[in-house]
């Protein structure tokens, strides 16, 4: 199946299910599901998965032993890729995300000795000067409010060593563009402009 975007009915699922959160509601709709949310994201991934890896798509529903929120099913369905990549669809349209959200204890000490160093540190600094041209944010999920332990508080990347992950993320609104094939070129747009890093991340850090 080729993937030709997500129709008005993939977003009026999710307006359905944020009001009624129910199996009730979800049994009534699972064909809708299936047909027009599900479908055309497995289409979706499976046409980028040439270019960055085999794709996986999230059970839709939410793990609910350890949260206040006992509602069963999530408002969103999203796909990571295995070289690198996240997608996301919900009632209020599409986003991408890049890089690594939240870093292991090995992790950030690899990244934090990276960043300081040269030349790694200026390398990651011009990925993100670039990617800040091309207008995609590039953040960290969580981020201390000093330099950590053993950095100079003047250090020329304090805000990347103050930084718990390294994500860059782009979303669009829900539109009439989300209805067509050609939604997927601003998704490819996006994870070729986030591949340098992805590298950097995967070189300097890599797994924990």
């Amino acid at each position: 199946m080729a993937f030709r975007g997500w129709p008005a009915e993939a977003l009026e699922f999710f307006d359905g299910l944020a009001v009624d959160n129910s199996k009730v509601y979800w049994t009534a709709h699972r064909q809708v599901y299936d047909d027009k949310v599900f479908a055309p994201m497995a289409a979706l991934v499976a046409e980028l998965e040439n270019e960055f890896g085999p794709g996986k798509i999230f059970r839709p529903y939410r793990d609910v032993r350890f949260s206040a929120d006992k509602s069963p099913y999530k408002t969103e369905i999203a796909a990571t890729l295995e070289r690198g990549g996240y997608l996301r669809l919900d009632a209020h349209g599409l986003g991408a995300g890049a890089g690594m959200y939240m870093m292991d204890r090995d992790e950030l000490v690899r990244f934090r000795g990276a960043v300081d160093a040269e030349p790694s540190g200026r390398a990651l600094d011009a990925v993100v000067d670039d990617l800040a041209r091309q207008k995609i944010d590039v953040r960290g999920h969580e981020r201390l409010a000093r330099v950590p332990r053993g950095f100079a508080s003047d250090h020329p990347r304090a805000e990347l060593l103050k930084c718990k992950g390294l994500i860059a993320w782009e979303e669009w609104p829900a539109g009439a563009w989300l209805g067509r094939a050609s939604a997927r070129d601003r998704v490819l747009k996006f994870l070729r402009a986030t591949r340098p890093l992805n590298e950097w991340l995967a070189t300097h850090v890599g797994a924990a």
